[in-house]
């Protein structure tokens, strides 16, 4: 198969089958492009993925355009990112058409609290592979779990009691204590 119609039919069956958003997206992301497909390289998507989080847009459209750009350029980018958003836009449309209806059958209001289930261990499980693939390259292993430790009971602390916080806030935070905990000490070493 040529690599566009590749490239939208991967995206196509991401974007069909995968509910709950960008982050739910991540796991088959990871099993298509990485593992199955070789599209990119583990650093890469753990790369694009917290640039496409720090940019405009959802995270797995701009994941699927990275990958298509750079596979096959701009017409690559078009074509994995129609591939992702198309799926999604026909089945939003009809469950918009007839929502009322479908909640109206207990089975589809069950199905959807198992649907949640679901997107919540897809999210987990994208997060514990992100962190695990981190921490291989981490020069500080100790000191790279404290910090997803400290990160994660703030983040857990400030929803748990409902308190706003700007994720942009958290990451500048997180982008100034890296520097501090991990190349100041390098470059001061590297001084001596």
């Amino acid at each position: 198969m040529t690599i566009l119609p590749d490239l939208f039919l991967t995206f196509a069956k991401i974007g069909a089958f995968t509910f709950g958003g960008g982050y739910a997206m991540i796991s088959l992301i990871d099993y298509e492009c990485v593992e199955k497909k070789h599209w990119l390289t583990s650093d890469e998507l753990t790369d694009i993925t917290v640039i496409a989080e720090s940019t405009p847009g959802p995270i797995a459209i701009n994941c699927a355009t990275y990958t298509g750009y750079k596979q096959k350029g701009l017409p690559g980018a078009i074509v994995a990112t129609l591939g992702m958003v198309l799926p999604s836009f026909i089945i939003i449309l009809l469950i918009s058409l007839f929502f009322e209806q479908l909640l109206s059958y207990e089975i589809v209001v069950k199905a959807f609290a198992g649907i949640r289930i679901a997107v919540a261990v897809l999210i987990i499980q994208a997060a514990v592979k992100m962190i695990k693939k981190m921490m291989k390259k981490t020069p500080n292993r100790t000191l790279s779990i404290a910090f997803v430790a400290v990160f994660f009971g703030i983040v857990f602390t400030l929803n748990l009691f409902g308190i706003h916080f700007s994720t942009i806030y958290l990451i500048l935070i997180a982008g100034v204590l890296g520097y501090v905990l991990y190349a100041v000490p390098k470059r001061e070493g590297g001084r001596k």
